[in-house]
Formats: C-alpha cells, sequence, structure tokens
C-alpha cells in the first residue's frame, strides 16, 4: 500500500479537524475507565492513572516521535509498579518514574531507540503474558472484594478459598457478579450490532455495573476519591535519595527497559494500521521519556504508549496528534469538574476491565504456530511468562533474554562431521559449520569413537567459526592420541589458521 503525503502535525482543513475531534472523544472513552483501573491495580490513588493520561495527551502528545499513537498508564506495569510501592512506599514511586525518564531522554538522545527493536519477540510475548496471568490472578481477588495473598504464588494457592468465600459470602458473591458481568459484556461487545457500539467496551461495561450498583444499592466497593490536587505529591529529598540504593536502581532500570520497549513495539504495530508517517524511534523514545520525567515530578504512574488506545485512535480516523492532545484535555476536565463520579464505580467493575485487558496480553493466537514451527521460540515464551509469574516482571524478563540469547548461540553454532574412507586403512573427518563450546561434547566424542584403531585426517577447512575453548580441545585431543594411539593423527587446518597458527603436516599442530 503506498503511502500518503505525510500529514501536518495538526490539521490543516476543517475536516481533518472535526475528525480528530471525534477520534480525541472515542480514545477519552477508552482510556478513562483503563487509566483508573490500572491505577488501582497498581496500588495507587485512581487519580494518580489520570494524572498520567492527562500528561500522555498534553505533553507527550504534542512532542514529535510517532503521529498518531496515545500514552498513558500501562497494563503491562502494573505488576512493576504494585512491587515498587510495596517495596519503596509510593512517596518514592516518583522518584523511580523521574530517573526512568530521564534515561528514556539520555537513550533516545544518544540514538539507542531502534536497538529496542532487537529484543527477542518470544521474549516480549512471554513478558506480556506473564504480566497478564499475574493481572489476572490479582483481580480475580478484586473481583471478590477480597484481600489478595502476597505473590503470585500465593495467590495460585489461595484461588480455593476464594471460591469457597465466593460461595457462601452473599457480600462477596454480588461483587463477583458485578465483575464476572462485566468481563461478559466485554467479550461480548465486539459481536453485538454496530448501532450498538456506540461507546467504547470497557466504558460501557463499567458505566453499566455501576449503574446496577447504584440503582440496586449494592453493598459492592467504591472507588475511594481524594481529588486530583490532593493525589499529586511531588517526590521530596528523602525519596530523591533513594535512588542511591541498589535495589532501587535495578527497579529503575526495569521500568526503563519494560517501558521503553512496550512503547516502541506498540509504535511498531501502529505503523502497521495506517499509511501515514512511520514513527521516528530515537523521538518517540524521548518523547516518552520526557513524559516519564514530568509524570515523575508529580508523583504519578509511569506512561508507556498503549496499544489498545492508540487502535482506537486510528480506527476513529485520526489523522494528526490533534486527537490525542484533545483525550488528554479531556481527561482534564473530568478529573477536575467531576471527580465525585469516579467514586461511584464498583471496583469489581474495574477489576473485570483488568481481568479482561490480562487475558488479551496473552498471545494465545500467536503460541499454536510457534509451537508448530518454532519450539525454541515457543520454549522461550513459556519460560519467560513462568519466570515473571514465578519471580518477578525484572528477573523474568533478564531470564527470559537470557534464555533466548542462549537458543540463538545453539542454533547458530551449528556442526557438521562427515567421515570418508581412503585407500590404505586411512579416514578423514571434516567438520564443517560453527565449532563453538556449545557443540564440544559431540565433537569429541564422535572423533574418540572414529579414531581408535585407524589412521584419521582431521579436517577443519570447511569450519566457518573455531572457538577458543574447540581450538584448546583439538590441540590438546591431537597431542593425546599422538602420544597413545599406534598411528598419528594429522590435521588439516582451516583456510585461515585459526589452531594456533601452525599449518602443514602433521602432528599436534597439523
Amino acid at each position: 500500500m503506498p503511502f500518503l503525503p505525510s500529514p501536518p502535525p495538526f490539521p490543516a482543513d476543517r475536516r481533518t479537524a472535526v475528525r480528530d475531534v471525534l477520534a480525541s472523544l472515542v480514545v477519552f472513552l477508552v482510556a478513562l475507565p483503563l487509566c483508573v483501573g490500572v491505577a488501582l491495580a497498581s496500588g495507587v490513588p485512581a487519580e494518580l492513572g489520570l494524572v498520567t493520561g492527562i500528561v500522555g495527551g498534553l505533553v507527550v502528545g504534542l512532542m514529535p516521535g510517532s503521529s498518531l499513537q496515545v500514552s498513558g498508564p500501562a497494563a503491562g506495569l502494573t505488576v512493576l509498579v504494585y512491587q515498587a510501592v510495596d517495596d519503596f512506599g509510593l512517596a518514592t514511586l516518583g522518584a523511580i518514574v523521574l530517573a526512568a525518564g530521564l534515561l528514556q531522554v539520555v537513550l533516545g538522545l544518544l540514538r539507542v531507540g531502534r536497538w529496542f527493536r532487537a529484543i527477542s519477540v518470544a521474549v516480549v510475548q512471554g513478558m506480556l503474558a506473564g504480566i497478564g496471568l499475574v493481572i489476572v490472578l490479582g483481580q480475580l481477588y478484586a473481583l471478590a472484594d477480597a484481600p489478595q495473598p502476597s505473590g503470585s504464588i500465593g495467590k495460585i494457592a489461595g484461588l480455593p478459598r476464594l471460591a469457597v468465600t465466593v460461595v457462601t459470602d452473599p457480600g462477596a458473591a454480588t461483587a463477583f457478579l458485578v465483575g464476572a458481568g462485566t468481563v461478559v459484556l466485554l467479550l461480548l461487545w465486539p459481536r453485538l450490532p454496530a448501532r450498538l457500539r456506540l461507546l467504547p467496551g470497557p466504558l460501557a461495561a463499567v458505566a453499566l455495573a455501576t449503574a446496577a450498583a447504584v440503582l440496586l444499592d449494592l453493598p459492592v466497593a467504591r472507588v475511594e476519591v481524594q481529588g486530583l490536587l490532593a493525589a499529586v505529591d511531588p517526590p521530596g529529598p528523602a525519596a530523591l535519595g533513594r535512588l542511591a540504593d541498589l535495589a532501587v536502581i535495578g527497579t529503575v532500570l526495569a521500568f526503563t527497559v519494560i517501558a521503553s520497549a512496550e512503547s516502541l513495539f506498540s509504535a511498531a504495530a501502529v505503523d502497521r494500521m495506517h499509511n501515514g508517517p512511520r514513527t521516528q524511534y530515537n523521538k518517540e523514545l524521548v518523547a516518552q521519556g520526557t513524559g516519564n520525567l514530568l509524570c515523575g515530578a508529580l508523583g504519578a504512574l509511569p506512561m508507556t504508549a498503549v496499544i489498545v488506545r492508540s487502535s482506537a485512535n486510528v480506527q476513529a480516523g485520526a489523522r494528526t496528534r490533534l486527537s490525542r492532545v484533545l483525550h488528554g484535555l479531556w481527561l482534564l476536565l473530568f478529573a477536575a469538574l467531576l471527580p465525585q463520579v469516579i467514586g461511584v464505580i464498583p471496583l469489581a467493575a474495574l477489576a473485570g476491565v483488568l481481568v479482561h485487558a490480562g487475558c488479551k496480553l496473552m498471545p494465545v493466537k500467536e503460541l499454536a504456530p510457534l509451537l508448530r514451527h518454532q519450539r525454541g521460540e515457543a520454549a522461550v515464551l513459556v519460560a519467560t511468562a513462568v519466570a515473571v509469574v514465578v519471580t518477578d516482571l525484572f528477573q523474568g524478563v533478564v531470564a527470559g533474554l537470557l534464555l533466548a540469547v542462549v537458543k540463538t548461540a545453539w542454533e547458530t553454532s551449528h556442526i557438521t562431521i562427515e567421515v570418508r574412507e581412503l585407500t590404505g586403512g586411512r579416514r578423514v573427518v571434516s567438520l564443517g559449520g560453527h565449532a563453538t563450546f556449545l557443540r564440544l561434547p559431540s565433537i569429541m566424542e564422535r572423533l574418540e569413537e572414529l579414531s581408535r584403531e585407524r589412521e584419521v585426517e582431521l579436517d577443519l577447512s570447511g569450519l566457518r567459526h573455531l572457538d577458543h575453548a574447540c581450538r584448546i580441545s583439538l590441540e590438546n585431543w591431537v597431542v593425546w592420541h599422538n602420544g597413545a594411539a599406534p598411528r598419528a593423527v594429522t590435521v588439516r587446518p582451516p583456510a585461515t589458521d585459526r589452531l594456533g597458527g601452525r599449518t602443514g603436516g602433521g602432528g599436534a599442530g597439523g
């Protein structure tokens, strides 16, 4: 599909402006329940999610990078934020987000943004799957207004007790029905006739659940509201001083890597949805970092580019940055003028929205083809997801990256061993491909088996790579065999002498 001429940053005509205004309303309606729900799932006041959404619209929306993707609090960071708040306190969260934003800006200015595209897709999908599982595990308890056990293993172990509570406790059963009804409505929403889907699914589901709770006076927990300005808490000197702690530094790095990767992967996905200008990755990384700098200074949640809001923006017909800027303005007006509306929303309804969002993070459709054609990638995906659930987000992603590197090293260290029989009882053993330490056991076992009773010529001319470990092992094996066997081993070295600098005839060197 040919690219259309690049549109200006803001509408150049009235028709485009109208489309962008209408698209901004759609994005606002999608973002509102998600901002509140992500904040509560992260263990912070609901207003802080709105602050991050406002900054994502009014600040990041104005900056260059990607013209149509929308930024705000993301479900993919709820696990990491919850852990940070639990470990270091809400006061330190702003300092962590601020430091991560500063690091993002530096990385963008150093033109590192494009390198985030080199992260294994299987690791990213595994990370998102693990995050989705953790979100679902936690929000199942919120569906029933029940306290959550600590840790993912504790949440899994507590599921039978939660089921008993839902069955035996009328209050928990009521809340669970509200949350489950929200999930069911979200699942059915795309299948309803278009005329009934005027509102985005998350907003419609939360609105209907809230209306039912209010009209029926249901005994369910509601969102606690303290006001936008009251929720803003800039980090003080004590919180900034904690940035010297090693554990806090690790969290800052985790925020930086995961938020940047999620934003830039989202940008790549959004670019496939439209035929306008492509994302400038380094500028987008600077924009995301600037937004996180401001969010950290306000003590709010970290932000990333969010695929749900971004796809809604594109599908609503947005053409310029105006739509995402205006969505931030609508969030600001709502939080300033109608904060009491948030206070009537049932927590179970927002939990239902997040359960649905968590399930959508799991790459179920992608896993089946991987199992058929790329089992190594599927193993990396599953292992990363399990590691995220069992340990934490940072350790799980590091484990996934290490596994992906090992898998790639194993696949690229392909070695072939061919045997040719010559007259006079001689045997030529030819090695080809990449001889690395990963294949060393199989190489040595094969050579020892072939050279027990016959003279062997070891042909290394077909090797494209011979690492240090293999070189030393082959040299030692030749020396040992020439001293222990009745017939010597001779070596035909690689074209570029990689076997100790010796060329020619026999003995240990060749």
